[in-house]
């Protein structure tokens, strides 16, 4: 992994610069195309970040409708849940059968850089985007390995805090939200009442479990790769941290058994804002808190606690989390396709996408907008820039998230069916974890 100090203080610069940075201008350009396509439509790929995937259909159209109409350029759009997205662009990458444009989640870059099926975005093609200095630090640095061009360029900034329901914090007499893990446990046992749990988790989503298993492991001092790069998931201090997580639904009972079945990223989310859970450990919910009415009175946000000073760990609360546009090398409109990435990146664009997802713009010059100026929005901006940290950008991280991920899927049915999940359980899936990856 990189060394965290230069990376948050590339990440605090950015956010003080969001205010008064210049970038590119918003129309579209021809310039840095790739190949070329007389077909005036192109394929887009987009990962679900609303409530819904015909959610994600309606926030987007606005959008797309205003690039047709800027470039007479057609998007056939897709909108793929997340259960699916990376095994249907791996066959995409492998079959040279995929779409133009496809969202990545930014923890893949490395890995999908590694298939040399995506479009590198040297410092000539940056520049048709304004520039690498235009794009914020923390979201440029998960774009793929370090030393090498760009896979993707950042279009949603992201990282996780913890949200709480006001109302009920006050009617169980909790006064703030909880800052150790201690404090988590003894507010979820005070919230868990009334058919009302104090938590919710997605206990059977893959890449929500890989990325607590990596925060939660940060905090204990885990390392999930050693510097050659050989993977290291089944180490005491990993093993610890994810037995911490199953606990809160194992011993300290403040999770409903049933989120264990949870998996398509919405379950857990829906449960917080209809008021069945106080907290939630999450990106932004921003479009969901909208459907359900509420307002900033209603919801807090917070760092994710960190365990206690003994635990030997990092003051990690968070990762660097967000989402990339990739352009694949096979597009049938490559031109098509990198106009469309200089338009998702185009500070209106920016702006009405990260506003209706409750995300942080990735290109500075569109922070000049009201709307990055709210509690929950500075929050995050706080959390990235100080206390959250990248996923290894190695080529093996997406087998990672999957091994790890499904192990974890794996302990949570067996807690939800009253098994008792030892460390020396939790231990065995990560060293078979382990040797699937040849550890």
């Amino acid at each position: 992994m990189r060394r965290r100090k230069p990376y948050l203080l590339a990440v605090a610069g950015a956010l003080v610069l969001a205010a008064t940075a210049c970038g590119a201008d918003d129309s579209p350009s021809t310039a840095g195309s790739a190949g070329g396509s007389a077909t005036r439509t192109i394929t887009y790929w987009a990962s679900n970040q609303g409530t819904s995937l015909e959610n994600d259909k309606e926030v987007l159209k606005p959008e797309l409708d205003r690039f047709t109409k800027e470039t007479g350029i057609t998007v056939n759009l897709e909108v793929v849940p997340w259960a699916d997205l990376l095994n249907r662009i791996l066959a995409a990458t492998t079959s040279g059968k995929g779409p133009d444009v496809v969202n990545i989640g930014n923890t893949w870059s490395a890995s999908l850089q590694a298939t040399g099926a995506f479009v590198p975005w040297d410092d000539a093609l940056l520049k048709t985007l304004g520039g690498k200095e235009r794009f914020l630090g923390p979201s440029l640095a998960a774009t793929g390995a370090p030393g090498q061009p760009p896979t993707a360029v950042p279009i949603y900034g992201m990282t996780y805090g913890l949200f709480y329901n006001k109302k009920m914090f006050k009617e169980a007499g909790i006064d703030k939200p909880p800052a150790t893990w201690d404090e988590l446990i003894a507010d979820g046992k005070k919230l868990t009442k009334d058919g009302r749990w104090g938590l919710a988790v997605e206990g059977a989503s893959v890449s929500e479990n890989a990325h607590h298993a990596f925060i939660f492991g940060r905090q204990h001092g885990a390392e999930l790769f050693d510097a050659s790069g050989k993977p290291h998931f089944d180490s005491d201090q990993e093993t610890k941290a994810i037995k911490q997580y199953l606990d809160l639904m194992a011993v300290h009972k403040i999770v409903n058994p049933s989120n264990a079945e949870y998996a398509n990223g919405t379950e857990a989310v829906q449960d917080f804002v209809s008021g069945k859970a106080g907290m939630l450990m999450w990106q932004s919910i921003a479009t969901q808190l909208k459907q359900a009415g509420w307002s900033e009175d209603d919801y807090g946000l917070a760092p994710i606690p960190l365990p206690g000073p003994s635990q030997g760990g990092e003051q990690v609360n968070a990762m660097v989390a967000g989402i990339n546009l990739a352009v694949f090398k096979t597009a049938a409109n490559k031109d098509g396709a990198l106009k469309f990435a200089r338009f998702m990146t185009s500070r209106q664009t920016q702006q009405n996408l990260n506003k209706a997802y409750g995300s942080l713009p990735t290109v500075t010059d569109a922070y000049d907008d009201p709307a990055f100026e709210s509690e929950t929005i500075k929050t995050f901006q706080q959390i990235l820039s100080t206390t959250a940290a990248p996923l290894p950008q190695v080529a093996q991280e997406s087998q990672f998230e999957t091994l790890v991920g499904n192990a974890m899927n794996q302990l949570f049915a067996d807690v939800a069916s009253g098994k008792p999940v030892t460390e020396e359980a939790v231990k065995a899936k990560l060293t078979d974890a382990d040797q699937q990856m040849g550890g």
